[in-house]
């Protein structure tokens, strides 16, 4: 297939490149700077910017992935910060729709990522894709995301939204920020440690949109989460078990609140997810459990 991606330069996207280049894909990468990855322009993959013509871009593609979305993770979320974080998922995904509407030759399917904090805060409650979304500020954003991802359905394009829970991987995502204080021997939950984290090893989130690409029956909002949540205090428990460390230094929820304001709620919500909709269609995950998917990376 030939498959237009955005984001493909990120911690998500750099693994998936990999995994569609090994399967014999030919990939367009739009990135804002690309003479960066001129040494990587290949045959079979080539970088473009923002401001080169997108409709033409899209108009060779079987397929159109959008991961671009300003970072999530701050100190704190300022009025603008908020802004930025909701305008760059719109903008792009609105530049990308409005290109693929004016292509003559569309793509078959647009796969663009949303995330689990669209269901809030809910506790033990397990959640599959039917459930509804929560009303604060990140689920509000996924909400919009969503929305504006769908307008191409109306062209015959098949949509579909992996609602992407907790990626782990060393070198980016929640991992990044939890095992230095793990190596100094200081590591532990934060929070109340009772909250569930929806996790994902980032292989399996990649071979789930791979999977999606291949199969029609994917359409709409499916969670990419491993179908084994698990809370913040079982998560620290393995994680300095397989790092040879204690668990046993708890953050206080009242202290991450006041240190980090509302970009707190990214790790004190409780989101259970269930892959329901990639089971039912037959996804087969390499990493179930959480204590071999973190053996498999560290």
């Amino acid at each position: 297939m030939n498959i237009l991606i955005t984001g493909g330069t990120g911690f998500i996207g750099d693994e998936l490149r990999s995994l569609l280049l090994k399967k014999g894909h030919d990939l367009v990468i739009v990135t804002r700077s690309p003479k960066e990855y001129e040494d990587e322009n290949a045959k079979n993959q080539r970088f473009i910017a923002w401001n080169d013509d997108l409709v033409a871009a899209v108009n060779n593609v079987d397929a159109v992935i959008n991961l671009a979305g300003e970072n999530i993770f701050a100190w704190r979320w300022t009025p603008e910060k908020k802004e930025r974080i909701l305008n760059s998922r719109i903008r792009v995904t609105t530049r990308l729709t409005e290109a693929m509407a004016e292509s003559e030759n569309k793509p078959d399917i647009f796969i663009s990522a949303s995330g689990a904090s669209i269901y809030g805060d809910r506790g033990d409650e397990m959640l599959n894709e039917s459930e509804a979304s929560s009303d604060d500020f990140l689920a509000n954003v996924c909400v919009k995301w969503e929305s504006a991802s769908q307008k191409v359905s109306e062209l015959g394009i098949r949509v579909v939204n992996p609602r992407i829970g907790v990626v782990l991987e060393e070198g980016g995502g929640a991992l990044e920020k939890m095992i230095p204080p793990f190596k100094f021997f200081v590591g532990g939950p934060i929070g109340t440690g009772n909250q569930y984290m929806s996790w994902i090893h980032r292989t399996d989130l990649c071979r789930s949109f791979i999977f999606a690409l291949e199969n029609e029956q994917v359409e709409g909002a499916y969670n990419a989460c491993s179908p084994n949540p698990v809370t913040m205090n079982e998560f620290s428990k393995t994680l300095g078990a397989v790092m040879n460390r204690p668990a046993i230094f708890k953050v206080p929820e009242f202290a991450i609140n006041m240190v980090m304001g509302e970009v707190a709620k990214t790790v004190t919500d409780s989101i259970r997810m269930q892959p329901k909709k990639l089971q039912e269609a037959g996804f087969h995950f390499l990493f179930e459990e959480l204590e071999e998917a973190l053996a498999d990376i560290l």
